[in-house]
């Protein structure tokens, strides 16, 4: 799936907080607002880094037993192949399919650099992950489900299909972004107009922040405030 925003308008998104897209992509009404973000099980590793915006490259890996066959990280590369195809910046996108995830380490401080070479510039997966301090100092962004020291047998199942991570399904070539509040995923239907959506939702929230703050603050013009910038409820609009 091409990009269809362009590289400025990616460098909007990434200088908006998770939570800032979150709310704004709740203005376009086009999906529920429990949908579309990872759940607490996805942590980020490396919450220092600035938010991190990207393409999804899916793979399937699992760790807990050896291939049937090869096919351990020497032994299959045609992944390599499909993630320099794929159009940046990419986030690698790893599901760990084990009924247990996390028995072993999907990435560490070898394939990240593999990855950042191939142009990601971040991994996320519900599996485990090793070498922060390495993937610190490349400065790539790190989501995870666990941290552990071996990467036992891990090895690719499938690549460029959707995957299931943080209770959400992940397309290849889908657009997200992420801080250290998580990951959300990102309609490339309304992608160009979140900024300024965000901007006006911003705006609103430190005017309340600011006024809450102030000398002047009472209820009744707080609710003044808050019913003129957001309406009424629909119960009371009848």
């Amino acid at each position: 799936m091409p990009p269809k925003i362009t590289a400025a308008e990616l460098e909007m998104l990434a200088a908006l907080s998770t939570p800032a897209v979150c709310n704004a992509i709740e203005t376009f009404n086009i999906r529920l607002r429990n949908e579309g973000y990872m759940d607490g099980s996805i942590m980020n590793r490396l919450p220092k880094l600035q938010p991190m915006i990207g393409y999804a490259v899916t793979v399937r890996m699992r760790t807990d037993k050896p291939p049937v066959k090869g096919f351990t990280y020497p032994d299959r590369n045609d992944w390599w192949d499909m993630i320099a195809a794929s159009p940046g910046p990419k986030i690698i996108v790893i599901q760990d399919t084990d009924k247990l995830p996390g028995a072993g380490s999907v990435t560490g401080e070898v394939h990240a650099s593999i990855f950042k070479a191939l142009g990601c510039v971040g991994i996320v997966t519900n599996g485990a992950v090793r070498d922060l301090d390495a993937l610190d100092a490349m400065k790539m962004h790190v989501y995870s489900g666990s941290v552990v020291p071996s990467h036992a047998y891990a090895h690719v199942v499938d690549i460029g299909v959707p995957v299931q991570i943080g209770n959400m399904t992940i397309e290849n070539g889908e657009l997200l972004h992420g801080d250290r509040h998580g990951i959300v995923k990102i309609p490339l239907a309304v992608a160009a107009d979140i900024p300024a959506a965000a901007l006006e939702i911003l705006n609103r929230e430190r005017g309340i922040v600011s006024f809450c703050a102030s000398p002047e603050f009472s209820v009744e013009k707080l609710r003044e405030m808050v019913t003129r910038w957001y309406g009424k409820r629909p119960e009371e609009k009848k």
